[in-house]
């Protein structure tokens, strides 16, 4: 325990980030947004010329751009033609690094995509003053939720070690424990149970020695990248454990029964255990779409060429893979979108995540991507935003996710309306983070790497 509270976060980094920030961010106390189409996410409308008053972070007053006044000194934000959303969650990010440099490219690519709030999946102990930095205002980021550094198979070494680290993780004040591959069953009933006993959850991977039915009866707060539904729906008494199964079991697909995607679906529901997909990493990495077009993206501006060629490499070795079979890939995409959109229509938890930044995955446009993804596998728009900004809210109980007097002012300014094409959701105009006002462009702008 002594150990993580010992690893400070530098005071000089949040200094260097706060003077990075200032010049692309509106700084005041009241922030005014007029004349704007408000979707406030509470059903699927839109209201039209609607003005919106933020006071100290929080929503003061919505109402008609005829009825409200704007306060003096207030920063004003010209919503005409353009649509106000609750900021989004991307339930499975990485922060990679805590240097200043790191950080400043990190925050606005996430802030400049709308994203306000980050869960960060593989935590250190620097993370920790960072997270409350940000929620003291000291540093200009998304909200930070942070894991400790993972339990896996290489970190625990027994049942009891991993209690012990639990407690430890739990006593450093992280939020959740993150699970990783690899973990021997007694040793995740250990963690799970220690977990369940502190009311820390616990979210990640599942271990092939627990699989599905284990995870949903210890209380997984998340399964993340459907991770062992694809053996689950295997038949029974197959192996899993050895050969050739792929990235999350990719190549096992042709050997899925699918009549027991109903059985594997209503025993999710019945746990109430949340899916953060990250379909965007899984299809990026083993669909027919070349490396060298994922490579070219736009967003791929945003990061060096030099990790643009190491995700071009990434995807070839896995599709030139002696082992890997593009019509079985295909076959394994279909099921996943499958196993999203039925546990969407049983009631299931969807949570939305697309893994940043890995492969193909720049922070912040990725989790764009993912929306695409989700109305692709069968929601409507609507039903995508919602589990990027209602449902996280929900499962965090953060006071943000909708737009309404009394909320938090996390918010995103599009210029097009996403419920007529998804595709509008990346158009972001500006972002409100906790009151504050910043344009995507100046964001963006500072957000290029040297190199």
């Amino acid at each position: 325990m002594a150990e993580f509270r010992a690893m400070r976060f530098d005071v000089r980094v949040t200094t260097i980030l706060a003077a990075i920030f200032l010049a692309s961010v509106a700084w005041a106390d009241t922030t005014a947004i007029v004349n704007v189409n408000l979707i406030p996410m509470t059903d699927e409308r839109v209201v039209p010329g609607q003005s919106l008053i933020i006071v100290d972070g929080i929503i003061e007053s919505i109402g008609d751009v005829d009825d409200i006044a704007v306060p003096e000194g207030a920063i004003v934000v010209d919503g005409t033609d353009r649509f106000l959303l609750p900021g989004l969650t991307e339930m499975h990010a990485h922060v990679t690094g805590t240097s200043a440099t790191e950080l400043d490219r990190l925050f606005g690519l996430f802030l400049a995509n709308g994203v306000t709030t980050i869960r960060g999946m593989l935590g250190r102990p620097a993370h920790l003053e960072l997270r409350d930095d940000i929620q003291a205002g000291r540093i200009l980021g998304p909200r930070l939720i942070t894991s400790g550094p993972s339990l896996n198979g290489n970190s625990v070494h027994s049942p009891a070690d991993g209690e012990r680290q639990v407690r430890e993780q739990r006593a450093a004040g992280y939020d959740f424990v993150k699970i990783h591959p690899g973990l021997k069953r007694e040793e995740f009933n250990a963690i799970a149970d220690t977990a369940n006993a502190l009311g820390m959850p616990f979210a990640g991977h599942v271990p092939v020695s627990v699989g599905i039915s284990g995870a949903l009866d210890k209380g997984i707060a998340t399964i993340d990248h459907l991770d062992g539904y694809i053996a689950a729906l295997l038949p029974a008494h197959s192996d899993t454990s050895g050969g050739y199964g792929g990235f999350f079991d990719v190549m096992l697909a042709d050997q899925v029964i699918e009549e027991r995607i109903a059985d594997v679906v209503a025993a999710t529901v019945a746990a109430g255990v949340a899916n953060v997909p990250t379909e965007t990493l899984f299809e990026q990495l083993v669909s027919s779409v070349p490396a060298d077009e994922l490579g070219d993206r736009p967003e791929s501006r945003y990061v060096s060429q030099t990790t643009v060629q190491q995700w071009i490499q990434r995807k070839e070795q896995a599709v030139n893979d002696r082992g890997f079979d593009a019509a079985i890939a295909a076959r394994a995409i279909d099921i996943r979108r499958e196993l999203i959109a039925r546990l969407h229509q049983a009631g299931g938890r969807l949570l939305l995540g697309s893994d940043a930044p890995q492969v193909f995955n720049v922070p912040g446009f990725s989790l764009h991507r993912e929306l695409a993804l989700m109305v692709d596998a069968g929601l409507t728009p609507y039903q995508a935003l919602r589990i990027g900004t209602i449902a996280p809210a929900e499962f965090f109980e953060l006071n943000t996710g909708f737009i309404e007097v009394g909320r938090i002012g996390d918010l995103m300014l599009l210029d097009a309306n996403p419920f007529e094409d998804i595709s509008n959701s990346r158009r972001v105009h500006g972002v409100v983070v906790r009151g504050q006002w910043a344009r995507s462009s100046e964001l963006l702008e500072r957000a290029r790497p040297a190199s």
